[in-house]
């Protein structure tokens, strides 16, 4: 058997998976959307003209801070267009199988048996990854 050839064959699968397909139509979707080309065009301008102005020999500080100001605005404008909560919620689903993908290899390679092996549940209590608190323990 040879493993590269059969990871192509899983890549191939994972881009026919519903979750997939949905993450590449919104992305797509997104990279053409003006609004969202404006809004990212508005802020890498404002990250060069902090950039610019942090690394002059007297950088005016209420400059940066006015820029830092507009950044946060169209940012926060940026992340909550509809459009870029559809695309983090898909992200967020495509990082989800990948990361249980991941963790099933991770046990084969420690020896677990590929067909029955299952990777513990995800921490979903917001902790902080220590778990000690917030869920005693149980998550990790």
């Amino acid at each position: 058997m040879d493993v590269i050839k059969l990871t192509r064959e899983l890549g191939a699968a994972i881009q026919k998976d519903e979750r997939y397909l949905k993450f590449a139509a919104i992305r797509e979707e997104n990279e053409k959307n003006e609004e969202l080309l404006d809004l990212m065009g508005q802020i890498q301008l404002l990250q060069m003209n902090y950039q610019r102005e942090a690394s002059s020999e007297a950088p005016d500080h209420a400059k940066m801070s006015e820029y830092e100001q507009q950044f946060n605005d169209l940012y926060g404008k940026f992340m909550s267009n509809d459009k870029m909560i559809a695309y983090e919620n898909a992200r967020v689903e495509i990082d989800g199988l990948m990361n249980y993908i991941m963790q099933i290899l991770g046990l084969c390679v420690n020896g677990a048996d590929p067909e029955t092996c299952e990777p513990e549940p995800e921490c979903d209590h917001n902790c902080d990854g220590s778990c000690c608190s917030d869920c005693g323990g149980s998550c990790h």
